[in-house]
């Protein structure tokens, strides 16, 4: 036995008592049988069976890293947020996945990557929770969970079915701008640097006099967008599954941190109604030429965790997380998210899952919150309700102001959002292709689709997947019905 070992002796897990053998249960002589009264062997396997808590049921797979935003220009114009001001430094945790894939999954399938961060600020945590494309596959939230279910696994089998994707991808012409996206270059980024994240929903600024605008957010990656083809992602996946997570934490470790300048589009809020799409459809984005990209600060990930289940398995981001000066739009797919993610937490991971290490706010946490599984953190108030007279925090409207909000009137119906004069499904996806797209891109766009489809499709869905290539692009389209 080694000195070290000698001064740092092994105990049991949780309240340091030293452990007598970690080779050799307590047994009725050498070899009889294993008394109960080896409680620490009954706390190791009692540990081991609850080791894990259940996976996300989406972005199960991902990586992440602590790091710093640093404000870079003046945006206090457009919004009050502490995190945005001139000068201002705040502390972070980002956390990048895979959306439909499990925990044991390969890094390069193809699939939408989740791009979360949490900013630590003065007025407590503000979560921006995106993708790395601007858009999304569906509008409403209503159709979420289907979505995610034609992604997943069937449950006769337990396969993935491309049969089941391209159904539903088929039956819901809003997919068109995301499908195009994600059987495009950046369907496999060559690694969580080199990919883009966006904020995806539209957001509300409102700045110190009150004034409000919409906002999205961009962050653009300072190492270059860069891919793999579908070739080089499927031998990677056989050989290095984690390869995304591996090169994150070995950029890090090796003294390159990777990162990313945000820019935001703003809207002034009386453009709004008027504007040729939808400002809050999810499947649009809004063209540059209308609403120019503003440089708003760089994002540098410094710091890998010390320890990924605490740091990373359990970091829980919520777009609910809003602080003053930023508010939610009528994006219906951001409102049910408001509600789903928190609620996604403690189920996974427990009432008082704000209280560990990485969603902990580096701010004064005061509240009347009390009780549930877990709480370690008592509260601060000297009676736990409101209003009392003893002395509890109380909301100050005078300081913070009222509610980044919006008025809203009308019938309570069930009907999707008011078509505006350029608004349809095919429109923005046709031009990413003729217009974003080179001709290199457009032929493995087509040599994607076109083995994708190859994949178990059956013949109906066949033929609508087809049609649905040719609504986007007729040129396309017919290129990958040449495949078959």
């Amino acid at each position: 036995m080694t000195q070290d070992a000698q001064q740092t002796p092994y105990t049991t897990n949780n309240v340091g008592i030293p452990v007598e053998s970690d080779e050799h249960s307590l047994t009725v002589g050498s070899d009889g049988p294993i008394l109960l009264q080896d409680h620490y062997l009954i706390e190791k396997m009692a540990q081991f069976n609850r080791e894990r808590v259940p996976e996300r049921v989406v972005h199960a797979k991902g990586a992440g890293a602590y790091g710093v935003f640093q404000v870079t220009n003046d945006v206090s114009a457009f919004t009050k947020a502490d995190v945005f001001q001139p000068g201002r430094r705040t502390e972070m945790l980002a956390r990048f996945s895979t959306v439909a894939g499990e925990q044991g999954s390969p890094d390069t399938w193809r699939d939408p990557r989740g791009f979360a961060l949490k900013f630590y600020t003065e007025h407590g945590n503000y979560d921006l929770v995106g993708n790395n494309t601007p858009v999304f596959f569906v509008r409403d939230p209503s159709k979420f969970q289907d979505f995610i279910r034609s992604q997943k696994r069937r449950p006769d089998n337990g396969l993935r079915d491309h049969d089941m994707q391209w159904d539903f991808w088929t039956l819901s012409p809003e997919s068109a701008h995301q499908v195009t996206l994600l059987m495009g270059d950046r369907g496999i980024p060559k690694s969580y640097r080199h990919m883009n994240g966006y904020g995806s929903h539209t957001y509300l600024w409102v700045n110190g006099a009150g004034e409000k605008f919409w906002v999205k957010y961009h962050f653009h990656t300072d190492q270059g967008i860069d891919f793999l083809t579908q070739a080089d992602a499927d031998r990677i996946a056989g050989e290095d599954p984690d390869y995304h997570r591996r090169d994150l934490t070995d950029a890090i470790a090796g003294g390159e941190p990777p990162s990313w300048t945000l820019f935001v589009q703003v809207m002034p809020f009386e453009d709004a109604p008027g504007y040729r799409f939808n400002p809050f459809d999810l499947t649009k984005v809004w063209p540059h030429a209308d609403y120019p990209l503003i440089e708003v600060g760089r994002m540098t990930l410094d710091k890998n965790p010390d320890d990924y289940f605490v740091h990373i398995e359990q970091a829980a981001f919520e777009p609910s997380n809003l602080v003053p000066g930023i508010g939610p739009s009528p994006d219906k797919m951001l409102l049910g998210r408001l509600f789903s993610y928190p609620d996604a937490h403690r189920y996974r991971v427990g009432a008082n899952y704000t209280q560990l290490p990485p969603n902990r706010a580096r701010s004064l946490v005061s509240s009347y919150a009390k009780d549930g599984a877990m709480r370690f953190q008592a509260s601060n108030a000297a009676r736990p309700y409101a209003p009392n007279s003893y002395g509890g925090p109380a909301a100050d409207t005078a300081r913070f102001g009222e509610p980044a909000g919006w008025a809203s009137a009308g019938e309570m119906v069930r009907e999707a959002y008011a078509l505006r004069s350029e608004d349809d499904d095919w429109g923005q996806p046709g031009t990413l292709v003729r217009e974003v797209m080179d001709d290199a891109a457009r032929e493995r766009l087509v040599s994607n689709v076109a083995g994708h489809l190859a994949d178990g499709v059956s013949k109906p869905v066949l033929e609508r997947a087809l049609q649905y290539w040719r609504s986007i692009d007729q040129g396309v389209g017919d290129k990958i019905a040449a495949h078959f």
